[in-house]
């Protein structure tokens, strides 16, 4: 692998001089060692009478295809009696590949394994039912009946259920059907008997589809297939102004009707764009799953259950069955933030399986506004475990950010009580990957050390009032190489609270409030005094977050001598609401001040060389990159920008993501239209990047993708073509397959390696 990676390098940059080029081939090996360690995707526990088993589910990038190369990893788990000992993970000798695999769910009990191959191109999907010791079942879904299974973390949803004989899944509804032209082009109808000795296809009506990553999925449809026969049914009933997902089945008792619960998202009148935008109207909704008896033509009506409410995902059922618990990003529909501070819900669900003309929505939380320091600063989770139960049926476990870090929390839901499962004095980044009984298996990282698995032990107090004893697993999942070892060893981090500058009596108070940022450091004391280079690492969005979590990427930058400040400017989650609906309206001006307020107050502490400080950033963070080249020229050395947004003005009309556009320049949702006018078109210039141009003389590398759809390559071409009018040093890196995050493995792996040369070039490193 290391020598492919050094002549790739060497390709890429057939004449250069002879001292970059080994620049290239020696920074690529590191990087490589770096790129390959594994990511912790999932994890389901089962209990048998031979024990508790853990199956992991991993993935590691394949440079070479250009694809994540996927793997599962099993182990049984030995506890030990005292509280002191740790658990011991007895890993299996090998992990096994899942080649080809678009998703692997085990079933409730852990004797099924469904796989799911979903097609490259017209091919069938292929369903695989695993048992123990051998492939049980095999099933070929032709494309008439439905195409790609929806794998992707949002619209996907795949439920096995409870006796596991079938599975409920979300995929892409049948195309409808083009018109056909014979070989002198005259129209040919459907069921036509003329001999064919030449036809095509045409276009048909043109439809709408869900945006950035969502390229050709138009219609997420819902369906159930007989593990034992293959027969898939096709739910009838869900109008196609519904697109559907995150399909869980009802409880089945006292041989009441079995529902299919499921979120919906409204696109009769416009697709905009889904991927990262919780802002987008949704309900939960519930339909009854046909029986043997039932007529196989027979449509049953479709139920909205959250009506009263304008966002309602994830939809998880009580253990015992009497009440549906669901996640609300209400806060973001009712506001337009793309992302926002969540609410948590409940709704009883009727013993008879006959479902009531309307629900009383109860809330559990409710949306943070200004949390009070060290308190809990709202809900941001996004998503629930398939099975977030105790055994005591009402203890909720669940991930969340809480400021820059990522805890896990504990919902008791007839207290009321929350309370943080992770260790209250730990910076760490911790989540939620599943359930033993009691206890809790967890991923943990952070900016400096790799993930691991934890195991959490759940242990009373004399009162009775429950926390959890963390303890390593005796054995790491993974072991990376020596030099990431090496490299890793000799880093520190911390948080630091950056001071609002220039506070306002209009803010509100939690925008007053002190926002953070993560810095990263070497440990090793310097001989001459001096510190090292610094990246200001922007995250996008506005409203998102970075967390005190590993990176690859970043932990390879700082392994090769930078020092990093990642900033959670004002607007990012996980600081309650007031912080973040403080920046719409504001873009630009408050976000640009915030990041060079937490630079100055770097350097005032002693942490930075105000002559070496590099900028770092994608989409929004992008957008921060070049607008702080262009407002504070003489800040920094040198700049990264991937899939910036340059100019709004340019943008508004070829994203996904109009409503961005309009939101974020206004901070409301009156102004939205399709038509922008020419005082719109005004402010988005103004408040964009492109409008300081004129003063920006820092060297800046582009990372664009042809296939964004939220922020179309020509934003960030028109900047890089703009930048060389007037001269100024800029390198663009063009990615013909890659869309708006940039990750496929090459992609990733080519854009860091020539980040970290590009820095190095002006940090004299």
């Amino acid at each position: 692998m290391d020598s492919s990676g050094t002549d790739s390098a060497k390709e890429l940059h057939v004449g250069l001089d002879s001292t970059t080029e080994e620049e290239y081939a020696t920074q690529s090996k590191l990087l490589q060692e770096f790129m390959s360690i594994p990511t912790i995707d999932k994890a389901w526990i089962f209990n048998s009478d031979s024990g508790t088993q853990a199956m992991v589910a991993m993935s590691q990038p394949n440079l070479l295809a250009n694809k994540r190369r996927k793997f599962m990893l099993s182990a049984h788990i030995s506890k030990e009696e005292s509280s002191n000992q740790s658990v011991n993970f007895h890993w299996a000798p090998f992990p096994v590949e899942m080649t080809g695999a678009s998703a692997f769910v085990p079933s409730p009990s852990g004797l099924k394994l469904l796989v799911i191959r979903n097609p490259e191109n017209e091919s069938p999907t292929k369903f695989e039912i695993w048992s123990l010791s051998q492939l049980d079942k095999e099933f070929y879904i032709p494309q008439k009946v439905h195409g790609s299974v929806y794998v992707d973390g949002w619209f996907e949803g795949i439920s096995w259920n409870s006796d596991e004989t079938r599975v409920a899944y979300v995929a892409e509804e049948p195309s409808r059907p083009k018109p056909t032209f014979d070989h002198l082009g005259y129209y040919k109808k459907e069921n036509s008997l003329d001999k064919d000795i030449g036809s095509w296809k045409g276009q048909g009506d043109w439809e709408d589809e869900w945006g950035e990553a969502y390229a050709g999925k138009k219609q997420p449809a819902l369906f159930v297939i007989d593990v034992d026969s293959g027969e898939v049914e096709h739910i009838k009933g869900v109008p196609r102004s519904i697109s559907v997902g995150q399909v869980v089945w009802s409880p089945n008792s006292n041989g009441s009707a079995q529902y299919l619960v499921f979120a919906g998202w409204l696109g009769d009148k416009r697709k905009l764009g889904l991927k990262h935008c919780y802002n987008r109207p949704c309900a939960i909704y519930a339909i009854r799953c046909t029986e043997p008896k039932d007529d196989a033509n027979e449509a049953f009506p479709i139920h909205n259950l959250t009506k009263s409410i304008s966002s309602g995902f994830s939809p998880r059922f009580s253990k015992d069955g009497k009440f549906l618990l669901f996640l609300s990003a209400k806060a973001a529909v009712d506001s337009g933030a793309h992302c926002s501070t969540e609410s948590l819900h409940k709704i009883s669900w009727p013993s008879g399986g006959k479902l009531p003309e309307s629900t009383n929505i109860v809330d559990v939380i409710e949306v943070m506004n200004c949390p009070e320091d060290g308190c809990f600063p709202g809900l941001y989770v996004t998503g629930l475990l398939s099975d977030p139960w105790l055994s005591d049926g009402h203890t909720l476990i669940l991930s969340s950010y809480w400021r820059s870090c990522r805890v896990i929390l504990s919902l008791n839901l007839i207290s009321g009580e929350l309370s943080r499962v992770s260790p209250t004095d730990s910076d760490y980044s911790w989540s939620v990957l599943a359930l033993d009984g009691d206890n809790v298996v967890a991923v943990s990282s952070s900016p400096v050390s790799v993930p691991e698995i934890k195991y959490g032990k759940k242990v009373l107090d004399p009162s009775g009032k429950p926390s959890w004893h963390w303890s390593n697993t005796q054995k790491p999942i993974f072991k990376c190489s020596e030099k990431v070892t090496s490299g890793l060893s000799s880093l520190q981090f911390k948080i630091l609270n950056i001071p609002v500058s220039n506070v306002s009596e209009c803010l509100t108070e939690g925008a007053k409030r002190p926002f953070e940022a993560i810095y990263v450091s070497s440990s090793k004391t310097k001989e001459n005094g001096k510190c090292d280079p610094l990246v200001v690492v922007l995250h996008g969005g506005p409203h998102t977050v970075a967390p005190c979590s590993f990176s690859k990427q970043l932990a390879y930058l700082s392994s090769i001598g930078y020092s990093l400040l990642i900033v959670n400017y004002r607007g990012s989650l996980g600081f309650g609401e007031d912080a973040l609906q403080s920046l719409p309206g504001k873009i630009g001006s408050q976000d640009v001040n915030d990041v060079l307020s937490a630079v100055d107050h770097a350097v005032e502490m002693g942490l930075a060389d105000p002559c070496r400080v590099t900028v770092l950033g994608g989409s929004h963070g992008g957008f921060l990159t070049t607008h702080l080249i262009g407002q504070a020229p003489d800040k920094f050395v040198a700049a990264a920008a991937r899939n910036p947004v340059c100019n709004i003005a340019s943008m508004v009309g070829i994203t996904d993501i109009p409503d961005w556009c309009f939101f974020e320049a206004y901070g409301d949702q009156t102004h939205y239209t399709e038509a922008p006018s020419p005082e719109d078109m005004s402010l988005f210039h103004q408040i964009s990047p492109i409008s300081h141009i004129s003063k920006v003389k820092t060297p800046t590398l582009f990372l664009l993708g042809t296939m964004d759809l939220r922020v179309p390559i020509s934003n960030g071409f028109q900047y890089v073509r703009a930048l060389k009018e007037k001269g100024v040093e800029v390198k663009a890196l063009v990615f013909p397959s890659d869309n708006h995050p940039l990750d496929r493995p090459q992609t990733d792996y080519e854009s860091f390696l020539n980040i970290a040369i590009w820095f190095n070039k002006y940090c004299k490193l």
